[in-house]
């Protein structure tokens, strides 16, 4: 059987052998069908059960070209997974074909497919240009010509181009020209003199019409300015010019120059030159000078892409008469593509006991270029059981040639290189990893050697996150793989109260709702457990990441909201535009852009006095203060972060504007605020004072009674014949030689006419103490303590 094969793009088939003669089925679809449309029952077509196709793990292979038609193995037909343009595939080429093929395993073989492309009437007959301007003289000769772009239509068959319609026909007539190789020249012809004098400017409108149904159509609007006597039209020198150029050259190459000549003198005989419209867009990659005809390389010149291009120049002189040529530009093929070696399917794992020729892969081998360039040869590496067999042009298989035993060869890496014959010679080369599996000795293989998985905190508690997977090389039972969360613990908890994965599947569940602000991440080990006796296990580390949400609003560090006292930043009358007032310190415990905040001056008394940064929350002056602005600003600061949707915080600034102390206490004195105020440290006071006085009295009681004690106890000692003991009262230190107290209490109260500015002094066992209380700050006790050992006997009196 002959097997041509050519691009995706243009038309290509071939038929695959392997050990048997497989099917080939035929379809044929509209272009542009909707997706999910059924293109034909396969399994049908090609015999096969719906149960093959699942076990086979049927597939659609197409090779590096887009996938435009899917399987259902669920139904056993083909679905149009794609939208499909026959233009965009397979240009002018018809006819225009998809060939794939189905893909099984177990055993593996594949059927090929072909879908046929028909055209549908979705394109209009377009002109490059919306209008052309022609210069004619009136003494034109009956019978001039004059070129006229070619309307292109991309449609192909009755779709495409039909006619063309000239109107009004008054003094011009269309001829249309083809050529040979499939090109056409379309020509307005001069019918009737025309005659400056009575008609300086004739419009015209040329309209290009196909053949489909509904029938469309494109337009060009010809305008002709008729000039004094110009009889002589310009002359080629040649009809057709040849020229050849190596694909990849460089651009502003010239590859040939064309020349025409015209007996008129003057402006008359004055000749520009210009490329026309092509259905190849051989001006995209073309340019003329329109003085000396030299053509130029503006764009790339692939091989792959066109092998030649067919360029229409016009000459034109300033009388507006004008002649045609064609360049026809041969592409010469280099070596500049490797082949490429695509995979279609192969076994990660065969049995030792495998039969010879036992295919392992199924390869297609592509080379773009021509000739010799494009012809490859493939082959492995040696000390391997396998050998490359070429079963189709472009297709190829590895088959087992010899007989396995794992106890001698576990794994075998086969590398496949393809190179052209083409000077200097290209290549490339896969490598597939084939392991020859035994009994139970292979542990299950995760896919990945470690795994990493994200979840949004705030999660609802049985949420999936995400699946391990583990294969096992041995077979039935002993590739039974169950999965295991292993005992470990995160920050002192059981992991197992944080995750937990299905035995079957390997899918991990969040057990709890996880907080971001708590815990950013944590590992734990999953292990695959095979059913095998002994059975096998491996581990894998999991580590999940926790994904911030904005659930935190910013908190304000400063300036510091106190509900009683009040703070004010001062700002002096003499601050200039963009003095410093002060900055609104604020975090937000989130992370990323839910962190990032914002500034903005919500409310103001002066809105003209006072702007924010945006960024850095700094508050300055945004223009000279007055004598006329109030002493007391109140600015209320709105902090915003940048989450979805934005939390925000609110804080109040107090300015002072004044120069002075005095006029900012007067100014911001609340005196229903101060008699509160003042009414309760005097309470408190009174009570710290009658606390203290109470402990005074007791230990005093409690002193006297030791000495009582002591005296009496002296006295019968010393009435008695037995050995004084002495006695020791608990907590009692012979501190520099004896005494029971070894510190004096001290007590002192100081009252001033106003108690807020009292100071209150007591004492404790060897200390002195004071307690501060600042109007400036609410609640603030300092504490200073000095050791001081005032008595230096025991029966030193207590001194007030």
């Amino acid at each position: 059987m002959s097997i041509q094969t050519m691009r995706w793009q243009v038309l290509f088939s071939f038929v695959l052998h392997i050990s048997a003669v497989l099917g080939q089925v035929s379809y044929s679809v509209p272009e542009e069908m909707p997706s999910g449309n059924v293109v034909g029952n396969i399994a049908l077509d090609l015999g096969l059960d719906i149960k093959r196709l699942k076990s086979g793990r049927a597939r659609v292979y197409a090779g590096d070209s887009a996938g435009y038609i899917e399987l259902n193995k669920e139904r056993g037909v083909l679905l149009i997974k794609d939208r499909i343009d026959r233009e965009a595939i397979c240009r002018q080429t018809t006819p225009c074909a998809l060939h794939f093929q189905i893909i099984l395993e177990n055993p593996m073989e594949f059927n090929s497919v072909t879908v046929e492309i028909t055209d549908i009437n979705d394109n209009p007959p377009t002109f490059e240009k919306e209008e052309v301007r022609f210069k004619i003289s009136e003494s034109a000769v009956i019978g001039g010509k004059f070129v006229l772009d070619r309307a292109i239509d991309l449609d192909v068959g009755k779709n495409g181009l039909l006619r063309y319609e000239l109107t009004p026909t008054d003094n011009f007539v269309l001829k249309r020209d083809n050529h040979g190789d499939g090109t056409e020249k379309t020509e307005m012809i001069l019918q009737k003199p025309l005659d400056r004098e009575k008609e300086e400017f004739i419009a015209l409108v040329l309209t290009a019409f196909d053949g489909g149904d509904p029938q469309m159509s494109g337009t060009i609007r010809i305008f002709i300015t008729v000039l004094d006597a110009n009889d002589n039209a310009p002359v080629f020198t040649q009809s057709t010019y040849t020229a050849t150029v190596f694909e990849n050259v460089d651009e502003g190459t010239v590859i040939t120059s064309v020349s025409a000549s015209d007996a008129d003198d003057g402006a008359n005989g004055r000749i520009k030159y210009s490329i026309t419209n092509s259905l190849d867009q051989a001006h995209t990659l073309f340019r003329i000078n329109e003085d000396s005809g030299e053509i130029k390389i503006i764009g790339s010149i692939d091989y792959e892409n066109a092998r030649n291009y067919r360029i229409n120049i016009r000459a034109s002189d300033d009388g507006g008469l004008t002649d045609s040529c064609k360049v026809i530009v041969e592409v010469v093929d280099m070596n500049d593509n490797k082949p490429t070696i695509d995979v279609m399917s192969k076994s990660n794992v065969i049995s030792e006991y495998s039969k010879l020729n036992t295919v392992v892969a199924m390869m297609n081998v592509q080379d773009p270029d021509s000739n010799e360039n494009g012809k490859v040869n493939c082959f492995i590496n040696e000390n391997t059981p396998l050998t490359i067999l070429s079963t189709s042009n472009n297709f190829y298989s590895l088959v087992t040639d010899s007989e396995l035993d794992r106890e001698k060869a576990s794994e075998y890496n086969i590398t496949v290189t393809c190179s052209d014959e083409g000077m200097p010679s290209l290549s490339s080369s896969v490598t597939l990893t084939l392991q020859i599996s035994d009994v139970n000795d292979n542990a299950p293989v995760f896919e990945r050697s470690s795994y990493e998985a994200y979840i949004v905190e705030n999660n609802t508690p049985g949420l999936s996150i995400f699946t391990v997977k583990a294969t096992d090389a041995d077979w039935n039972q002993n590739a039974r793989v169950s999965y295991i969360l292993e005992d470990s613990s995160v920050n002192g908890v059981p992991v197992s109260s944080y995750v937990s994965v299905s035995a079957d599947s390997g899918v991990i569940h969040a057990v709890r709702s996880f907080d971001y602000e708590q815990i950013k991440d944590f590992k734990f080990h999953v292990k695959a457990q095979d059913g095998g006796s002994p059975p096998l296990s491996s581990n894998v580390t999991v580590k999940i990441l926790i994904q911030d949400q904005n659930d935190n609003p910013p908190q304000v560090l400063y300036p510091v909201q106190t509900g009683g006292s009040v703070v004010a930043e001062m700002v002096p009358r003499s601050a200039d535009v963009g003095y410093l007032v002060t900055k609104v310190v604020a975090v937000d415990v989130d992370s990323g852009q839910n962190a990032w905040l914002s500034y903005k001056l919500k409310k103001a008394t002066d809105r003209a006095l006072f702007e924010v940064g945006l960024q850095n929350g700094e508050i300055r002056t945004i223009r000279q203060v007055t004598d006329k602005d109030a002493v007391k600003q109140r600015l209320t600061v709105i902090v915003e972060d940048n989450g979805q949707p934005s939390r925000s915080a609110t804080v109040i600034v107090n300015v002072a504007v004044a120069d002075s102390f005095p006029e900012v206490l007067s100014e911001f004195t609340d005196f229903t605020h101060d008699k509160e105020y003042n009414d309760n440290l005097t309470f408190y006071l009174v009570l710290a004072l009658a606390v203290v006085s109470f402990l005074f009295i007791t230990c005093l009681v409690v002193i006297i009674s030791v000495k009582i004690y002591r005296w009496r106890q002296s006295r019968i000692l010393y009435h008695s014949n037995l050995p004084v003991i002495p006695y020791y009262p608990p907590r009692y230190s012979d501190t520099l030689g004896a005494g029971t107290l070894p510190h004096v209490y001290n007590y002192e109260v100081c009252r001033t006419t106003d108690s807020r500015k009292s100071d209150c002094k007591f004492g404790t066992v060897g200390s002195q103490n004071v307690l501060i209380m600042d109007p400036s700050s609410t609640g603030t006790m300092q504490r200073i303590q000095s050791e001081k050992n005032i008595l230096d006997e025991p029966d030193s009196p207590l001194e007030v």
